[in-house]
């Protein structure tokens, strides 16, 4: 077996001594991602191109090192946790955007690139890109490929999948190989749409082709407040139920609310009990006549009130407070374990209720801030890694809302990735045949299982406190990170 010292060497002959960590104290800040989960890589490297990534994975393919891909470590599902240990290949020096075609609506970009920058940058050209997930200031396309991540707009215009023409990957051979194409239509199969959404263990995306849109003539941002969640839910089914389907439409629930308003003031007000984000987008008049409907819809289901964002600062501030919810949910507890199910539209003030009476049963305070529009709920249930068994706790009551949520016909993810944390629930939804299956697609992509093992499927390094030392553990005595 290859050494560490020969690992490290052979690392810094490809990248360069600045561009290779491997000394533990270095490493603390790259064994874990937005997640609970926990893993400490062997050494962690960042190519600046595509052949640098192609050496990097053969040297570690040859003497069956693990490779972990990782961008801004936002995700939710342990997806770039290291379980394994192994090389984690970090993307971040990878960010720039590489052409725009404004004609063909069109860009081509690299994995490292933000989310955010992406869209304003295509904004300067009157394009937008439309996938915006919460963490959109943080996360790189390249994460946003390995997860197909969503976000509040997806409700209208789809998710990352629908919105990716073309990709270069590096295979674990180090072959690169060119999936899709910048037309719509590629003769064959679609190993793209294959490669989007494998979590990080078909191979790693080093350029990415994706599709733009016109900035939309007109938007209208409405903020309903109700005395309940059971009203908004309500109004959620009516909506969507009239034919009407926003851009986005988005749920916050009054505990969320709270902890928003000790961070930021949004105009939510905190007596709500829930309130719905509503953004309406399209030609002028169709526009127009949608928000008379959308008002009537909200008011007839027992909403206290409706709000209209009167301009741009209105509505970005409206955006902020959705956004930065989740972060916000940090004065109320130390940790959250947030739950990425998905429910039918109308199951969702079943779903709701059924996660208000886990939170009394556990004594453990929910916060749901979530995509109501297509049932992608987000439940943060909110504890304290430092008391004893309190993580366990956390993530047994996630497991109870996951199966939940697929006794009522829903299932366990809509954007955050199975990764480590819903592994063990894959059975809930497949037979052991239909997994047999999926592993069969990775191994023709990565057939030595070096591309994020441990990850998807039940079996291996799964949530467990071998897995959660991590970080707080490394630390020492007293600190807490």
């Amino acid at each position: 077996m290859i050494k560490t010292t020969q690992v490290i060497s052979t690392l810094e002959s490809i990248v360069g001594t600045a561009n290779v960590i491997f000394h533990p104290e270095d490493l603390l800040v790259y064994e874990y991602d937005g997640s609970i989960d926990r893993g400490m890589p062997q050494a962690v490297v960042l190519p600046s191109s595509t052949e640098q990534i192609s050496n990097i994975i053969m040297m570690a393919a040859a003497h069956n090192i693990p490779i972990i891909g990782r961008g801004s470590g936002t995700g939710l599902s342990g997806g770039s946790v290291a379980a394994l240990g192994g090389i984690q290949i970090v993307l971040s020096k990878m960010n720039h955007i590489l052409n725009i075609d404004t004609n063909n609506r069109t860009a081509t970009v690299e994995p490292g690139v933000l989310n955010w920058d992406l869209d304003i940058f295509a904004r300067q050209h009157n394009l937008r890109y439309a996938p915006d997930p919460s963490s959109q200031k943080a996360c790189t396309m390249g994460g946003n490929i390995a997860e197909n991540a969503g976000g509040p707009h997806c409700l209208l215009y789809g998710v990352t999948s629908n919105h990716i023409l073309g990709l270069e990957v590096v295979l674990e051979n180090g072959e690169i190989l060119q999936l899709g194409s910048p037309v719509n239509d590629t003769p064959g199969y679609d190993l793209r749409g294959v490669f989007i959404g494998s979590e990080g263990t078909f191979g790693i995306a080093s350029k990415i082709i994706v599709r733009l849109l016109p900035i939309p003539e007109n938007t209208k941002t409405f903020l309903g407040i109700f005395a309940s969640l059971d009203d908004a839910s309500d109004a959620v089914s009516a909506i969507i139920g009239e034919g009407i389907v926003p851009a986005a439409l988005e749920m916050i629930d009054g505990l969320a609310i709270r902890a928003l308003d000790q961070v930021m003031k949004t105009g939510y007000p905190k007596d709500a009990g829930a309130v719905l984000l509503i953004e309406l987008e399209g030609m002028i008049e169709d526009v127009d006549t949608m928000g008379v409907s959308v008002e009537n819809i909200i008011l007839n289901t027992g909403a206290k009130s409706v709000r209209t964002a009167e301009d741009e600062k209105e509505r970005s501030l409206l955006w902020a407070g959705r956004k930065g919810a989740i972060g916000a949910i940090g004065v109320l507890a130390p940790n959250y374990y947030l739950v990425d199910g998905v429910v039918p539209r109308t199951k969702i003030k079943s779903i709701m209720r059924t996660i208000s009476a886990y939170s009394e049963e556990y004594d453990l305070p929910i916060a749901n801030i979530f995509h109501a529009g297509d049932g992608n709920i987000h439940p943060c249930v909110l504890f304290d890694e430092r008391q004893p068994g309190m993580t366990e706790k956390a993530v047994h009551v996630g497991e109870k809302i996951l199966e939940a949520c697929v006794s009522i016909g829903g299932t366990l993810t809509g954007e955050h990735g199975v990764g480590l944390e819903k592994k063990g629930q894959m059975p809930l939804l497949f037979s052991p045949e239909d997994m047999d299956t999926m592993k069969r697609v990775r191994d023709s992509f990565a057939p030595k299982n070096l591309f994020n093992p441990g990850k998807i499927f039940p079996g291996g390094p799964e949530f467990d406190r071998a897995l959660q030392k991590g970080a707080f553990a490394n630390a020492g005595t007293g600190s807490y990170v």
